[in-house]
């Protein structure tokens, strides 16, 4: 088994009590999941010249996809928070190799889009578990570089696009899918060997308490959402997810259009950009959540919210640009800084939410931002068949990317109170 405690135990300065192998299953298991999703992206415009669909309809894939995952968000909070999380990792991924294969081999656009709604709801069981583990797996002082490692993976997804649409221009959109079933066999078993860490012993060991797990009831729904700092964040990250989701599912679109670039050149500048933008943000929000937590009131919030919301006007005026690669580079700037809320915004939700209910919380963080990014795509898909315009429809997200960011900083006020509670309550 993988991820075991020293038999010389731990003390509250021990930084990876567990070793870092948890956390590079996890990165891997998020990384597949992402890369898997953002496949469709690239690839879109080789499957709507076989099938003929429209841009509502291609928008509408990942606004029934999401609207999949939002369903089943909650449910899988609560099983999160009672039964086994690493075993539910490997199963839930198990069924992305079957959804995958089933995208591959679709005979017709109703299959296709079937699989992929399939997939968005198997992909979201996985979340809540995931985020809870990180937090028994790793003590506040090191949750900010262990999330921002497992979070990036949501940008570095960007590497299906790159994939997709390299694969789908040389060798047919179908192989782009079926290449990935094999990465996704191997995350199942790596997920089945993880040990499943016991829950809440980290924030007892750092609170000064007996360093034994307590037996606690699961957290509720109502107990969560009583969180000032939960909320608010959920909601900030959920406006901000809104416009990532339909600008950057469209990016490689609006290159070919735009700009007469083969879908190749398209989904490989496209993909580089949310490759390369997240490690740059990610490093930057580490060091800055690092050095403002402690020192500057809701510092984690305060690096995360601002860089969303600067992140935000500047991937406005990278639409402006006439020039493919201005475009880019505007783009990947924009990348990098709302990337910093990546470290940041999850390692303060964790903080702020109880170990038995922890679950829960990354619940309602997947459940707001799921519903948040479902109607992204089919607004600009909706806009542009409407205007003529696929950039008039990237502009019409602009506005709640930027009210996200200002959202995400008002929860400052509240944080410092939410974590003192929790170490409190880990203390009893």
């Amino acid at each position: 088994m993988v991820g075991t405690l020293p038999p010389t135990g731990i003390t509250a300065e021990t930084r990876a009590p567990y070793g870092w192998t948890p956390l590079v299953v996890l990165f891997v298991v998020g990384l597949v999941d992402r890369v898997e999703n953002n496949l469709l992206s690239g690839v879109l415009p080789h499957v709507q010249a076989e099938w003929g669909f429209s841009d509502t309809a291609a928008g509408s894939i990942p606004t029934a996809s999401a609207l999949a995952a939002a369903i089943v968000a909650i449910p899988a909070g609560y099983l999160a928070d009672r039964v086994n999380r690493t075993k539910i990792l490997a199963v839930v991924v198990m069924l992305w190799a079957v959804a995958t294969l089933g995208s591959g081999l679709a005979a017709g656009f109703a299959m296709f889009y079937a699989m992929r709604v399939f997939l968005a709801a198997a992909e979201n069981i996985d979340n809540p578990a995931a985020g809870s583990l990180t937090a028994d797996y790793y003590p506040p002082v090191t949750r900010a570089k262990a999330y921002g490692l497992t979070r990036v993976t949501t940008y570095l997804g960007g590497i299906g696009t790159l994939i997709g649409g390299v694969l789908a221009q040389a060798y047919g959109w179908r192989t782009a899918f079926l290449v990935m079933v094999v990465p996704g066999l191997i995350a199942a078993y790596l997920c089945w060997r993880l040990r499943e860490p016991a829950r809440g012993h980290l924030d007892q060991v750092v609170a000064g308490g007996a360093g034994t797990v307590a037996d606690r009831r699961p957290g509720r729904f109502t107990e969560v959402l009583r969180i000032p700092t939960l909320v608010i964040v959920c909601a900030g990250l959920a406006l901000l997810t809104l416009g990532l989701a339909g600008i950057f599912y469209w990016m490689p679109s609006l290159m070919v259009r735009s700009f007469g670039v083969g879908t190749g050149v398209a989904g490989s500048i496209s993909g580089l950009i949310t490759v390369t933008g997240p490690v740059l943000g990610t490093l930057i929000g580490s060091r800055l959540g690092s050095k403002w937590h402690g020192t500057v009131k809701g510092g984690r919030l305060l690096a995360g919210g601002g860089g969303i919301t600067a992140g935000s006007v500047v991937l406005a005026a990278a639409l402006a640009m006439e020039s493919l690669l201005w475009l880019s580079v505007l783009t990947l700037l924009a990348s990098t800084l709302m990337s910093i809320a990546i470290p940041n915004m999850t390692a303060s939700l964790a903080d702020v939410v109880g170990a038995h209910a922890r679950g829960l919380g990354f619940a309602v963080l997947q459940l707001l931002t799921t519903f948040g990014g479902a109607f992204g795509s089919l607004i600009v898909g909706r806009v542009s068949d409407s205007s003529g315009s696929l950039t008039a429809g990237m502009y019409a997200l602009i506005p709640p990317m930027v009210i996200g960011g200002v959202i995400t900083l008002l929860a400052r006020g509240f944080f410092e109170r939410d974590a003192a509670r929790v170490l409190e309550q880990a203390r009893q």
